[in-house]
C-alpha cells in the first residue's frame, strides 16, 4: 500500500506554534482522507523551524466504488418533479427503474460513483488543509491570497509505492508540489530530491537537519547535562524552555559559558529569569552553594572554532542584560534600606487595581484588615499577618519587577529581608500568590496562609461586589483559579473558618471603602446597592461549585458532595470535606450501599403516606405497639445508633457516625422483610410510619441521603 509524504517548507515557524501545528496538520489531512473514503495504517508528524512534515503509512491506493439507491417521485408525478430528480442524480430517464410501491409505481435511481485514485484525493485534501490551516497568527506575502504563518516556499508531496515515487499534482497559489526539499540553511544549502520518508529523513540528517523535535530535546538535555557535570555543576530543569529551544534549531549544538563574577551576587531567580526570557539560556548552578554560575546556550550550527565566537557574543550580550538587572537590584535595595518597604508601597496609591475597585493601595488596606481577622484561625499572630499584608505588594513598585513582572513576590521576599522584616513576613511576600495553579505548592507557614487567603478572598469579594463574575468559558480575572486557591489553602492546612462570615466581612469592607470617594478613585467608581449578605451567599455557592470540581478529581461523586452541602456548617470547607470523605468511603461498602437502599425505601413509603394522609409522621413511635421481635430489634438498633451518632457528629468523627449508621442495615432489612408497614390496624400503621420517620431522621442527621443517587 502507498506511503504518503508531505512537507510544507517555509520561513521560520515560531517555536511556540510548532507542536499545535503538527497536530493540526495530522488531523486536517487524515480526517480529509478518511472522509473521502481512503484508509491508512498510521500517521506521524514532525517539525523543525522551517518545515512541517506528515508521513502516512498504509494508505489505500484508491477510494472504493460507492453504490447508492435513491427513491424518487411516483411515475405519475409532474414532469417538473421528475426532471428535478434527474438533475439531482445526474441520470437520464432511461437509466431510472420503475418499481411497484404501496401507492403505485415509483422511480428509483441506482447511482454508482467509481472510486478515485489516492493522488487526486490527496491533492484536494492537502490544498484545503493549507488554505484553511488554523494558525494563531498568519500573514500574506507577495501578490497572492494564501495566508501562512511565514512565507511558504515549497510543497513536497509524494505517493511512494514499490514501483517508485509519484509527485502528487498540486498547485497552491503558484507553489507547485514537487519531490525536493532543503537541508540546513547554513551548513547544507541547496535542494535535493527524495523518494520516500526513509530516504527523506536520512538525507535531511546528512544535510544537518534533525527532523524529530523529541530527538532534538533529548540531545540538548543530554549534552547540557554532560557539559555541566564535567565542571561539577548541574543544569536547572526547565521543560518549557527545552521545548522552545528545540523548536528554534534544526541542528542543535550545545555550548556552556560562565557568568561574570560581577553578577554572581544577584539573586538566582533574577539571573535565571533574565537569561531565560531574554537569551533563551538554561541556568547552570553550583549544587554546593546553590548559586547560578553558568549558562547553557544552543547554537544552530557547527563552527570551525567549536562555538567560541558564538559563545563570546552571547556572553557579551548577557553581560549587558545583567548589568541592567544589577542596576535595578542595587537601586531598589538603596530605596528599601533608606525608606522601608511601606514607603515603597505608598506608591501603589497611584496604581489602579480596577476602575470600580480603586487603587492597589485601597486593596492592600482591605487585605491587611482581612489578614488580621483570619490570622487567629490559621495560627498566625495578627500583627505579623497585618505587617506582611501591608508590604506584600510593595515590590510591584520596584524597578526589578517593572522589568521582570514574573518576579513579583520573589523580589518582595528579598526586599523584606533587606528591610529587616522577619518572623515569616518575607516568606509571606513571596508565598501569598500561591497556589497559582492545580500543581503549584500550597503555603503552610501561618503568616503566608493568612495573607494568601486574604488576598484571594478580597479579589473574589471585590469582583462579586461589582458583578464581574465568571460566565461560561470567560473568566478574565481568573476568579475560578482564586477560588480553587482558597479551597487548596483551607484543605491543605486544615483551616477551620466560616467562609460566609469572612466573605461578609470582606464585602462590607469593599462597600465601605468604595462608598467614600478618594483622590485615587476613578470618577463614578463606587458600589451602590450592594447587599453584602446576599452577595456572600452567592459567593459561597461559587465556592461550593469549585469544590465539587476539585473533589471530583479526588474521586468523590457530586451527589455525595450535595448530600454533605445540605448539612449545617457547609461554609467550613474542612468540615464539609471530612464529612464527604467519610460518606464516600461508607457508600463503597456493602453495608453503606444496602443501608442507602433501605433509607430510600423508608423515605419513599413515608413520603407517599404523608402525601396521602396530609400529615407529617415525625413523632410518637412507641416500642409498646411493636408486634414482632423484628420491630423491637429495630427500635433497639435506632436507640443505639442515635446514642452513638449524636456525640460522634459533635466530635466531628464522621467515620464513627457512619459506622453507627451501618449497624442499622440488618435491622432495617429484617424489618422490611417481615413487617407490613401499611397494616389494616390504624394504630399499628401510624406507629410503623413513625418508626420509618426515626430511620429517616437518624440517617439525615449524618448526611442528606435523599440527594445521593442509587
Amino acid at each position: 500500500m502507498p506511503e504518503l509524504l508531505i512537507e510544507l517548507f517555509s520561513e521560520e515557524i515560531p517555536a511556540r506554534m510548532q507542536a499545535r501545528a503538527r497536530e493540526d496538520l495530522k488531523k486536517l489531512v487524515t480526517d480529509g482522507l478518511v472522509n473521502a473514503g481512503l484508509t491508512y495504517a498510521s500517521a506521524g508528524t514532525f517539525s523543525t523551524p522551517r518545515r512541517l512534515t506528515l508521513a502516512i503509512e498504509g494508505l489505500s491506493a484508491e477510494s472504493p466504488t460507492l453504490r447508492e439507491e435513491r427513491k424518487g417521485p411516483a411515475a405519475t408525478a409532474p414532469a417538473a418533479a421528475i426532471e428535478g430528480f434527474l438533475r439531482s442524480t445526474g441520470l437520464s430517464r432511461e437509466q431510472l427503474e420503475l418499481r411497484d410501491d404501496k401507492k403505485g409505481q415509483v422511480y428509483f435511481a441506482l447511482i454508482e460513483r467509481p472510486g478515485r485514485p489516492a493522488a487526486a484525493i490527496v491533492a484536494e485534501v492537502l490544498e484545503a488543509a493549507i488554505r484553511n490551516f488554523p494558525w494563531p497568527k498568519s500573514m500574506r506575502w507577495g501578490a497572492g491570497t494564501l495566508r501562512w504563518v511565514r512565507p511558504l516556499h515549497s510543497i513536497l508531496c509524494l505517493l511512494c509505492t514499490e514501483a517508485g515515487a509519484e509527485v502528487v499534482p498540486l498547485n497552491v497559489d503558484g507553489i507547485i508540489a514537487g519531490n525536493t526539499t532543503e537541508g540546513h540553511r547554513f551548513m547544507a544549502p541547496g535542494r535535493f530530491s527524495v523518494t520516500s520518508f526513509e530516504d527523506y529523513s536520512a538525507k535531511l540528517r546528512r544535510a544537518y537537519v534533525m527532523l524529530d523535535a523529541a530527538e532534538r530535546e533529548a540531545m540538548i538535555w543530554a549534552s547540557a547535562g554532560n557539559l555541566a557535570f564535567a565542571k561539577g555543576l548541574e543544569v536547572v530543569p526547565d521543560a518549557g524552555l527545552l521545548g522552545e529551544v528545540a523548536g528554534l534549531v534544526e541542528w542543535p549544538v550545545v555550548l556552556m559559558g560562565q557568568i561574570d563574577d560581577a553578577f554572581l551576587g544577584l539573586p538566582p531567580e533574577v539571573l535565571q529569569t533574565s537569561m531565560r526570557e531574554h537569551q533563551k539560556f538554561f541556568s547552570v548552578k553550583n549544587p554546593a552553594s546553590g548559586r547560578i554560575e553558568g549558562f547553557i546556550t544552543v547554537a544552530n550550527r557547527e563552527t570551525a572554532d567549536h562555538g567560541a565566537t558564538i559563545l563570546h557574543g552571547n556572553q557579551k550580550v548577557l553581560s549587558a542584560r545583567l548589568s541592567d538587572a544589577r542596576f535595578f537590584w542595587e537601586n531598589d535595595l538603596r530605596h528599601v534600606k533608606a525608606e522601608g518597604l511601606e514607603a515603597m508601597a505608598e506608591g501603589l496609591a497611584h496604581v489602579t487595581f480596577h476602575n470600580k475597585l480603586g487603587s492597589q493601595l485601597d486593596r492592600v488596606k482591605r487585605i491587611e484588615a482581612l489578614a488580621r481577622e483570619i490570622a487567629p484561625m490559621v495560627g498566625a499572630a495578627p500583627d505579623l499577618a497585618a505587617e506582611a499584608a501591608r508590604i506584600a505588594k510593595a515590590d510591584l513598585q520596584s524597578a526589578m519587577v517593572g522589568e521582570f513582572p514574573e518576579l513579583q513576590g520573589t523580589m518582595g521576599r528579598y526586599y523584606a529581608e533587606a528591610a529587616g522584616h522577619n518572623d515569616g513576613v518575607p516568606e509571606a511576600c513571596r508565598e501569598h500568590y500561591q497556589p497559582l495553579g492545580p500543581s503549584d505548592d500550597v503555603p503552610t507557614a501561618p503568616v503566608s496562609v493568612a495573607v494568601a487567603l486574604a488576598d484571594k478572598i478580597d479579589t473574589l469579594c471585590g469582583f462579586w461586589a461589582i458583578d464581574e463574575k465568571p460566565t461560561g468559558s470567560k473568566d478574565p480575572f481568573a476568579l475560578r483559579r482564586a477560588a480553587l486557591g482558597v479551597i487548596r489553602l483551607v484543605l491543605g492546612n486544615g483551616v477551620r473558618l466560616g467562609l460566609a462570615d469572612v466573605a461578609l466581612s470582606s464585602l462590607s469592607a469593599v462597600r465601605d471603602r468604595l462608598a467614600r470617594p478618594s483622590a485615587e478613585a476613578v470618577a463614578g467608581a463606587t458600589v451602590t446597592g450592594l447587599d453584602p449578605k446576599q452577595t456572600a451567599i452567592d459567593l459561597l455557592a461559587f465556592f461550593h461549585d469549585r469544590l465539587k470540581v476539585y473533589l471530583k478529581d479526588q474521586g468523590i461523586r457530586h451527589d455525595v458532595i450535595d448530600a454533605c452541602l445540605a448539612m449545617p456548617g457547609n461554609d467550613d470547607l474542612t468540615l464539609l470535606v471530612k464529612r464527604a470523605e467519610a460518606l464516600a468511603a461508607f457508600l463503597k461498602t456493602d453495608d453503606g450501599e444496602n443501608l442507602l437502599q433501605g433509607f430510600k425505601r423508608a423515605n419513599n413509603i413515608l413520603a407517599q403516606a404523608e402525601a396521602k394522609d396530609g400529615v407529617e409522621y415525625s413523632y410518637g413511635a412507641d416500642v409498646k405497639f411493636a408486634e414482632t421481635d423484628v420491630e423491637r430489634a429495630l427500635f433497639a438498633a435506632l436507640d443505639a445508633a442515635e446514642a452513638a451518632i449524636a456525640p460522634a457528629i459533635e466530635a466531628e468523627d464522621f467515620a464513627a457516625a457512619m459506622a453507627a449508621m451501618a449497624a442499622l442495615r440488618a435491622p432495617i432489612d429484617g424489618f422490611f422483610e417481615a413487617v407490613q408497614v401499611n397494616a389494616e390496624n390504624a394504630i399499628l400503621r401510624r406507629n410503623r410510619l413513625n418508626l420509618l420517620s426515626r430511620i429517616r431522621q437518624t440517617c439525615l442527621g449524618v448526611a442528606d441521603l435523599t440527594r445521593v443517587e442509587g
